[in-house]
């Protein structure tokens, strides 16, 4: 590469013709709309092109979005943790809301909470 194409790359908001003449294929750029979170948009752009099956150009049975869309999570263990996170969003500005309160762990009602084992008797080694 020449200092030019350096500096004019530096200068212009679109791709250089001896880099455009280079590459293979098409370059695509995308964002999400508004451009708020492109690393979150990314991700969800390459899980439907992995569901897309390459033949078509057709919209996958993906969701667009999930449940924490453009949010970043907190995860705290105890009240001492959750009172660390409450006080550094009560000092840098942030949109934030509670999604869950419960602190207790609950397993679902379809798992099985006993073993279908009987409880192992001492183990035997065959040594020999």
């Amino acid at each position: 590469m020449k200092i030019t194409e350096i500096i004019s790359e530096a200068k212009t908001t679109e791709l250089h013709p001896d880099h455009d003449a280079a590459h293979a294929g098409p370059i695509i750029r995308a964002r999400d709309v508004g451009g708020y979170d492109r690393i979150y948009h990314m991700n969800r752009l390459m899980m439907a092109m992995a569901s897309a099956d390459g033949r078509s150009t057709k919209a996958v049975d993906s969701p667009a979005e999930t449940w924490i869309e453009k949010y970043n999570t907190i995860h705290p263990y105890t009240p001492e943790e959750e009172n660390m996170a409450r006080a550094a969003m009560n000092t840098v500005p942030t949109e934030g809301n509670d999604v869950s309160t419960d602190r207790k762990s609950h397993e679902p009602n379809d798992t099985h909470k006993v073993s279908p084992h009987h409880k192992p008797g001492p183990i035997k080694l065959n040594r020999k």
